[in-house]
């Protein structure tokens, strides 16, 4: 599962991915960036992956997107 969005990093509009990879699955954020990276444009590629558990999500299943920014 993925959420990505914009991130003000330095006023530059870089781009966070949250991900949260499957059971038994194993990669970096490095890897994860390379992988997008050979695969969609240039500005959309995630700058900045942070691999989690899980995903908050409200009562009704929406990502919280307010704690993915903390």
């Amino acid at each position: 599962m993925v959420a990505v969005k914009g991130y003000p990093m330095m006023n530059t509009g870089k781009i966070k991915a949250c991900v949260v990879l499957k059971d038994g699955a194993s990669a970096s954020p490095e890897e994860i960036i390379e992988w997008t990276k050979e695969r969609i444009a240039g500005y959309k590629y995630p700058r900045v992956v942070e691999l989690l558990a899980a995903l908050p999500m409200s009562a009704t299943g929406k990502i919280l997107k307010k704690e993915l920014r903390k």
